[in-house]
């Protein structure tokens, strides 16, 4: 009964509030606009969501197909040569300015010096992985030691 009475009440001073002859129009008005608004901002937002569902799925789709760089013919040796510097010098430890990258024929020269002898066999290794690159001739060294001769 309690509810009911409640119930009657709450719609009562709802129709009161909707319908004054004064200012019911403007209040009628102004919640069918915020409404209104609302579900235009929900559809968007749905919308924008949907996209950005699609589009992730593309991108896992896309990145499945090219896991593994499709083999091409083989760059020539200035292109090589950039690839490879682009590549190595990705790492911020690397010292880009000591370090001289040259290709001839798929083969690639290191030529410089480094401070670290772990890091001359990693940028050896890392320039091997490299597609187009048939061998790499690591003729980097760390200061105080004669610079390798290249056995070419």
């Amino acid at each position: 009964m309690k509810r009911l009475l409640a119930l009657g009440v709450a719609t009562g001073a709802a129709l009161v509030y909707f319908f004054d002859p004064e200012t019911g129009n403007r209040r009628r008005s102004t919640i069918r606009d915020r409404v209104l608004a609302f579900f235009r901002r929900t559809g968007r937002t749905a919308g924008r969501a949907g996209q950005t569902a699609k589009s992730q799925a593309y991108g896992m789709t896309q990145k499945a197909v090219h896991l593994k760089e499709r083999p091409k013919e083989q760059p020539d040796d200035a292109t090589l040569a950039a690839k490879v510097e682009t590549e190595l010098f990705r790492d911020a430890d690397v010292p880009k300015g000591d370090i001289n990258v040259n290709a001839e024929n798929g083969v690639v020269f290191l030529r410089g010096q480094v401070e670290d002898e772990s890091l001359i066999e990693a940028l050896g290794k890392s320039a091997k992985k490299i597609q187009g690159v048939r061998e790499v001739e690591n003729l980097l060294h760390t200061p105080g030691t004669p610079a390798p001769t290249s056995q070419s």
